[in-house]
């Protein structure tokens, strides 16, 4: 059954279909997108239903207002202060659920980031396979400062970016950076004017999605899948992956047109 693109205003997020592009919205603007409960429960449903789409080859993740994602909701800390336990639980339960289903579906996922870029949602950014901002955006850690340790993966994406130490300098100093930077520390792929942004998100999604899905699929598996691996394990995964992208009707239309 197809996918509409109806949505409640109200959600904490939603999501839209266009052709083999879906769009995840954060849609807490007067909040800056602030992570909280409810958003978390909404982010891993509607991963569920990306990942079941067979038509999807690419999710863009995208913030409305004035920013992608300042981080955790600080007014869910400050409301169970008392007992933070459960509700952190819970919160990052399903956040880390939704952030198991980006990285194990067959497609690829865009983070589009613009104005505060904080904690969680820097998190977020650098656990999505590419990510293009606004050239106006400003990434922040955000966690010393508030006296805790790095979640929604950041302790993994930002290492596989930059190196532990790099990484563990970048937390530890609470230095705010720009787009330029973030662009030459590779957390960037493009970068655009802001009133750019969604266009140029959706033209660049438009690109990717016109790669063979096994391609999408073979090359993100391959990626996500070697640190972890072998070398002896991880050619062997390269030789299996490249044969299957070789037995598709797409790998054989390319042979087809370059034997004239």
């Amino acid at each position: 059954m197809r996918e509409t693109n109806a949505h409640n205003p109200a959600e904490p997020a939603y999501l839209q279909f266009e052709g083999t592009i879906a769009t995840i919205t954060l849609n807490r603007p007067d909040s800056y997108n602030a992570i909280n409960i409810e958003m978390a429960r909404q982010l891993e449903a509607l991963a569920l239903r990306v990942e079941a789409s067979e038509d999807v080859l690419v999710l863009i993740i995208r913030g409305a207002g004035k920013a992608f994602c300042a981080g955790g909701d600080t007014k869910l800390f400050i409301d169970n202060r008392e007992d933070l336990a459960p509700p952190i639980e819970e919160l990052l339960k399903h956040l880390n659920r939704f952030l198991l289903i980006l990285r194990r579906m067959p497609k690829i996922v865009l983070t589009s980031v613009h104005g505060a870029v904080a904690g969680a949602g820097l998190s977020l950014s650098s656990m999505c396979d590419l990510c293009v901002a606004a050239t106006t955006t400003r990434f922040h850690p955000a966690y010393a400062q508030i006296g805790v340790s790095p979640d929604a993966g950041g302790t993994i994406g930002m290492v596989r970016l930059l190196g532990p130490r790099k990484a563990l300098q970048m937390f530890l100093s609470e230095t705010a950076f720009d787009c330029e930077q973030a662009e030459r520390m590779g957390l960037v792929a493009k970068t655009f004017p802001e009133e750019e942004l969604k266009n140029g998100t959706q033209e660049y999604a438009e690109r990717l999605a016109t790669l063979s899905p096994a391609v999408l699929k073979e090359t993100k598996e391959l990626i996500w899948q070697s640190a972890e691996k072998t070398l002896a394990d991880q050619l062997e995964s390269e030789m299996h992956s490249i044969i299957r992208c070789m037995e598709t009707e797409q790998f054989k239309k390319k042979l087809e047109q370059l034997a004239g």
